[in-house]
């Protein structure tokens, strides 16, 4: 097995590595994302006009759901797997944004998951509106190799066109419902309406040659709508949608609430993760409660929460009533990567830096945004930091043991602790940041990396679950860019989570 970043910075992927061979894998022509494109962020408006003048989210989710029933799609929506009782299937979050940081990841991705029996993406399949258009290069052709079916939650950003391709591709081509009724003038909805993005008419002859991609039988996967669950071996893997602002429709949380009824042993898919950074986002439900206090009850019988959205990997393995709860964060799955170095030192539910596992490690991704910052800004000499040099001040501001030690000699200097403190390093409960940059929402907005600029290591990650009637054993695997890593894809983190006694439903 190969090193990991836990191991060794070249496990991490620093220093004079080799280039993987992904970039053969991708388009000759790759358009570049970028978050400062005028035309990109208009075309995303539908998030903020959500939460401005009411989300229609649920009501459109509803007529969808309806659709498919139409169409005959089950009615409790559950996908019923006929596999071992011991199988294999992995997860991967936030792919699709079609450069070097997706591609990247997908060799690996190929190595690790031999024997699985099917894939689920979790949030955002393609970025950055979710067009029909965009599903060729950032869906199709990056996982034509991947024999079995692939389901998928939609994300905020594929429902920034009213989830029309997300249920193309993978929900039958249902056809839209009707539109709703035109809003009365000089209301809420009505100033929505007129300022809502739409999806443009898809290039039917594009769509198609991109479905020849994955066309094999055994690639087929047909799921009842964007909610669903799946049934398979000992467990019943539950897929919610929680749209443009992170919440369950009504409708949606009383599905919810029945299919996790029952003594099997669940297992929740989520784009919105409940615990992150530090922190707990129970994601609310429309008429009362949460989704958390589903996962929490203990007749649920739920093992683990995964969620997309946030671009790296995070676990906090919660003590609920006497049973552990593992939380996962794995979003780290092809779109640029959200720091973790801006975590502050971790204690929430019970779970402590003790048991706290993240991808990239805190002292990785903080040399990684210096590096990133310092080519942007062009201020190299100020703030670049080595891995070393991130790793110390990362251990000194947390007051923590690094998790990969940095090597005699490193010294924390003033330097680095300016810009540890600048690019918004996270500090004990107990010492307020005084100089501390909105280092998401700016890196997010303004410094998204290009495919095109920036170079290994990536820092992106996916997941395998292998489960048996006992247990799920949980890894978590890197895709740095670089070839060591591309051939034998290390593991960064793995727990193994034990199952209750299955009965039948």
């Amino acid at each position: 097995m190969s090193d990991s970043s836990r191991d060794t910075a070249q496990g991490a992927g620093w220093g004079a590595a080799r280039p993987g061979t992904y970039r053969r894998l991708m388009p000759d022509h790759v358009e570049q994302l970028s978050w400062l494109n005028p035309r990109i962020l208009w075309a995303a408006r539908n998030g903020v006009l959500a939460s401005w003048f009411g989300d229609p989210t649920g009501r459109t989710r509803s007529r969808w759901v309806a659709r498919r029933a139409e169409a005959g799609a089950p009615a409790d929506k559950v996908i019923r797997r006929d596999v071992p009782e011991s199988f294999s299937f992995m997860v991967i979050g936030d792919t699709g944004e079609g450069g070097q940081s997706q591609y990247a990841v997908v060799p690996g991705f190929l190595t690790a998951s031999q024997g699985t029996d099917f894939a689920v993406i979790a949030s955002d399949v393609i970025y950055p509106v979710g067009s029909a258009d965009d599903y060729g290069d950032k869906f199709f052709r990056p996982y034509q190799d991947y024999p079995g079916p692939i389901y998928a939650i939609p994300g905020n950003h594929d429902w920034y066109e009213d989830l029309g391709a997300f249920m193309r591709v993978f929900c039958a081509d249902t056809p839209p419902p009707a539109p709703e009724p035109r809003p009365r003038p000089l209301t809420r909805a009505w100033l929505r309406s007129l300022l809502w993005h739409r999806a443009r008419p898809a290039d039917e002859q594009r769509l198609a040659a991109a479905r020849a991609l994955r066309s094999a039988p055994g690639q087929r996967a047909e799921q009842p709508g964007p909610y669903w669950a799946i049934d398979a071996g000992p467990v019943r893997i539950v897929g919610i949608d929680t749209g443009l602002l992170g919440t369950v429709d009504a409708e949606q949380g009383a599905w919810l609430r029945e299919m996790s009824r029952g003594p099997r042993p669940k297992i929740l898919v989520t784009g919105s993760p409940l615990y992150v950074d530090g922190e707990h986002h129970p994601c609310p439900i429309e008429g009362g409660g949460t989704v958390d206090d589903i996962v929490r009850d203990p007749e649920h019988h739920y093992v683990a929460a995964i969620g997309g959205d946030i671009h790296n990997y995070q676990r906090y393995p919660v003590t609920v009533g006497g049973r552990t709860v593992q939380y996962v964060v794995a979003g780290g799955g092809g779109a640029f990567t959200h720091a973790t170095h801006t975590i502050p030192r971790v204690s929430v539910g019970g779970v402590t830096e003790r048991d706290f596992r993240c991808y990239p490690l805190r002292g990785d991704s903080l040399a990684f945004y210096s590096r990133l910052y310092g080519h942007r800004l062009r201020l190299r000499r100020l703030f670049r930091l080595t891995e070393a040099e991130a790793a110390a001040v990362v251990a000194e501001r947390l007051g923590i043991e690094p998790a990969r030690a940095p090597g005699p000699g490193v010294r924390v200097t003033r330097r680095t602790r300016l810009v540890a403190g600048l690019l918004g390093t996270g500090r004990r409960p107990d010492r307020p940041a005084r100089f501390r940059l909105p280092v998401r929402k700016i890196y997010t907005q303004l410094f998204s990396p290009s495919s095109v600029t920036y170079s290994p290591p990536f820092f992106k990650c996916f997941l395998r679950l292998d489960v048996t009637a006992d247990a799920v054993r949980l890894r978590c695997f890197a895709a740095t860019g670089n070839l060591a890593q591309e051939l034998d894809p290390p593991v960064e983190d793995e727990v193994v989570i034990p199952l209750p006694v299955a009965r039948a439903d």
